[in-house]
């Protein structure tokens, strides 16, 4: 429930979606395992182990997309089909030719598939409709892409771009290490990494290291730039935040999960709990760092 990772998108606000069309939506496309034949699967499932497909808390949605791939290396298949084509070869008494090399590959893979293990993972989205927010809590892009896509295809359309603010994180992060010291409810933490501009190899780690000696400093005068930083947010939640915008590491501090504990007056509450102080917190934290950032790019007109 407590999201790590943090993708962040922007949607128009207020995005005109009810929970009520949303849940709907996404249970005509309920989460199906692999068939025999299927490399991959993916599909919606509750974010509460029941009958919901959607989470709402306050006007916050929650959504989890469930996604099952067949471990079947490449290099399995290759090799299968490399004996099968020696068999062929010793039977014909030549080897075999392109067109049926693919051939052989295709029926290696249709053989093979029924008897792949799989990997089953989830992905989850917290939506924001009112302050027009998309935030995926995924590694990387590529991972929150497929929960994009995902929601395409089950809304048809899905309005969103990427978050883009004035200022980037490496001018921010480099201003606040200058000082040494952050804006806002911001503070920093004890880990960063400081990379060379002019080679990407020479890059310097510090982790659970005070960051204010005259070693940061100096690194900083030779040229090298901060491409993560951990910070703490009003001593309530604490990440660390990439060059890419993204937010990773994310940590609701002991204070934070003891307020949901509260609001949970039964177990079968705690979920919803849980959603309503993590998606309270981002809702703060988010437009508070777009904030320090100079704001958001305004579109040209």
């Amino acid at each position: 429930m407590w999201f790590k990772n943090l993708q962040i998108y922007r949607l128009p606000s207020p995005w005109a979606i009810t929970a009520d069309t949303l849940q709907e939506k996404l249970a005509a496309r309920p989460f199906q395992p692999c068939g025999s034949q299927d490399m991959a699967s993916r599909g919606w499932s509750s974010p509460t182990r029941d009958s919901r497909f959607v989470l709402a808390v306050q006007g916050h949605y929650l959504v989890t997309l469930s996604v099952e791939q067949k471990l079947l290396p490449a290099s399995v298949v290759n090799q299968v089909a490399a004996d099968k084509a020696e068999d062929i070869e010793r039977d014909q008494g030549f080897k075999p030719g392109r067109k049926q090399m693919k051939e052989i590959k295709e029926a290696v893979l249709k053989e093979l598939l029924p008897r792949a293990f799989t990997s089953r993972r989830k992905v989850c989205a917290w939506i924001d409709p009112v302050g027009g927010w998309l935030v995926i809590d995924a590694v990387s892009c590529g991972r929150a892409e497929e929960m994009l896509d995902a929601l395409r295809d089950t809304l048809d359309e899905l309005p969103v771009k990427m978050l883009k603010t004035e200022l980037t994180p490496v001018s921010l992060m480099s201003s606040w290490l200058a000082a040494n010291e952050a804006a806002g409810k911001f503070t920093i933490d004890q880990d960063t990494e400081l990379r060379a501009v002019t080679d990407e190899k020479a890059a310097v780690r510090y982790v659970h290291h005070a960051l204010d000696g005259k070693d940061v400093q100096d690194h900083l005068a030779a040229g090298k730039l901060p491409t993560r930083l951990a910070l703490t947010f009003d001593d309530r939640v604490s990440f660390i935040l990439t060059e890419k915008l993204e937010l990773k590491r994310l940590a609701f501090l002991d204070v934070v999960k003891e307020e949901a504990e509260r609001k949970a007056e039964v177990a079968d509450q705690q979920a919803e709990a849980d959603f309503a102080l993590m998606s309270g917190e981002l809702a703060r934290l988010i437009p508070a760092l777009v904030d320090v950032l100079g704001g958001e790019v305004a579109e040209a007109i």
